[in-house]
């Protein structure tokens, strides 16, 4: 890989792999809703804003709406809303491992949309591998070694969504024709306006005005949500998704590493065998099966003047 493919890399893996400690910042003045719109609003003016000065617009079928609703509220609305309330009471490496998991679920929907019609024995094994890795991390028989059971909840019902949205953006909204830029802008937006909906019934809390949640909601809406969705374009566009997908190994050790060095959160043994069994299971099941060899070309009879006359 060149420099440039390294640096773009570097910087993606660090700035998603500082979303659960910036969460984590937030949550001390701010609401789990709160926080999520805050963010969504500010990602979305950032990245539709770039989209409109490059000349792009958002689609307008009412169908693809839709589909961008359902897609917003199972990959933003509630897998953020749940891992800002987990960690509250939980830790931001726990859920940064946790969400790791997400492609486990991608598969299941995957599978439950009928865009898989069957599961090789990889990736039924890189399934079985990171559910019990998730059953380590969640620990139940010692769940205060990673956190309140509730906060472990949230942890594994927001990557199942967010796993989900994947396999649902796939069937529903890829290949329609839409630039990933406006498909991401629109997502977004969606997802603001589901949450001002949620607003007034979960949103009302009062506000603790510190500098460091302020600062860090900032910098979860314009550089994590917003500058980060344009940067994993760039990487996509420039370097490939094979390169790209390795952000889900080097985020998850960044924020492993930032929750331990910034936040002084303990890690038990649990924790680090479990991170170990879904990093290997989200390798196992991004994996493609090797091409079959092509079949040997069937040796031709040469053609007899009967045969031509039949």
């Amino acid at each position: 890989m060149s420099k440039a493919t390294y640096t773009r890399l570097a910087a993606l893996s660090l700035i998603w792999g500082s979303v659960f400690l910036w969460i984590k910042i937030a949550g001390y003045g701010f609401s789990p809703v709160q926080m999520v719109l805050i963010r969504l609003a500010l990602g979305a003016v950032v990245i539709l804003a770039i989209g409109y000065a490059k000349g792009l617009r958002l689609p307008r079928e009412a169908a693809t709406w839709g589909h961008l609703t359902v897609a917003a509220l199972l990959g933003n609305a509630v897998p953020w809303t749940l891992y800002a309330e987990g960690e509250i009471d939980g830790s931001s490496s726990v859920a940064a491992v946790v969400n790791g998991s997400a492609p486990i679920w991608t598969l299941a929907a995957a599978l439950l949309l009928g865009q898989e019609k069957k599961v090789s024995g990889l990736k039924a094994g890189g399934v079985l591998l990171g559910l019990g890795g998730t059953a380590l991390i969640a620990s139940p028989w010692n769940s205060a070694s990673a956190g309140t059971g509730w906060s472990i909840l949230c942890f594994v019902l927001g990557s199942i969504s967010f796993g989900a949205s994947f396999a649902y953006m796939g069937r529903f909204l890829v290949g329609r024709g839409i630039p990933p830029m406006m498909l991401a802008g629109g997502q977004l937006s969606a997802a603001t306006v589901l949450l001002l909906v949620a607003f007034p019934f979960l949103g009302l809390q009062t506000v603790t005005w510190r500098a460091d949640s302020v600062i860090a909601v900032l910098v979860l809406g314009v550089v994590c949500t917003g500058f980060a969705a344009l940067l994993n374009f760039e990487l996509i566009i420039k370097d490939g998704p094979t390169v790209a997908s390795t952000v889900t190994y080097l985020m998850t050790a960044v924020a492993v590493v930032l929750g331990a060095v910034v936040l002084s959160e303990p890690l038990g043994w649990t924790v680090w065998l479990g991170a170990a069994a879904v990093l290997a299971a989200t390798g196992l099941l991004r994996r493609k099966p090797k091409p079959a060899p092509a079949a040997p070309a069937p040796e031709t009879a040469p053609v007899t003047t009967a045969a031509a006359a039949d």
